[in-house]
């Protein structure tokens, strides 16, 4: 079993080294705003201010377009109401310009921590995802709009809506 393990793995590692060109893996992290869309009573609510940090992977699948998955953990909520994530955006990327790119898709959250006991929050959070990045080298800078298409709770309208800063780099 150890053996075909071994095997398993050095087969997804000449496979990936042989195709580095086409996928770049790497980390990211950076800030959140937070808040809730929804019905006029959640105007008043303060959002909260929190971070996310995880991996990002690029598939290059023509020269200009990539998909970009990622999995990240995403401190979320509003003021007094922290709800934390891990967020799976799965992004289609379009390059222009060399260095600059558009990005949009769909993100599935799953709630980690619901940070107090006087809310339930709903288990699983459906949201779209637009934003914009910048690439130097191995370097590079996202700025995304990720809003909420599920309700949060079962009993209300509030969606989630985060704006986030990233930076990240790519190892390979």
């Amino acid at each position: 079993m150890k053996k075909l393990f071994l095997v398993a793995i050095a087969v997804i590692g000449f496979s990936v080294s042989s195709h580095a060109q086409d996928i770049k893996f790497g980390f990211k992290g950076g800030v959140n705003f937070s808040k809730y869309t929804g019905n006029d009573s959640l105007k008043d609510l303060d959002g909260r201010t929190g971070y996310h940090i995880g991996a990002v992977a690029q598939v290059s699948l023509l020269e200009t377009i990539a998909l970009q998955p990622e999995i990240l953990y995403s401190a979320q909520g509003i003021k007094d109401v922290d709800i934390d994530y891990v967020n799976v955006p799965v992004l289609l990327k379009y390059k222009f310009a060399k260095v600059l790119s558009i990005e949009a898709g769909p993100q599935f959250g799953f709630v980690v921590n619901e940070g107090n006991d006087l809310v339930d929050p709903e288990g699983f959070d459906f949201s779209g995802a637009v934003g914009a990045g910048v690439e130097f080298g191995s370097f590079f800078g996202q700025l995304r709009y990720n809003i909420g298409f599920s309700e949060i709770y079962k009993d209300g309208d509030a969606k989630n809506a985060n704006f986030q800063i990233s930076v990240g780099y790519y190892i390979f």
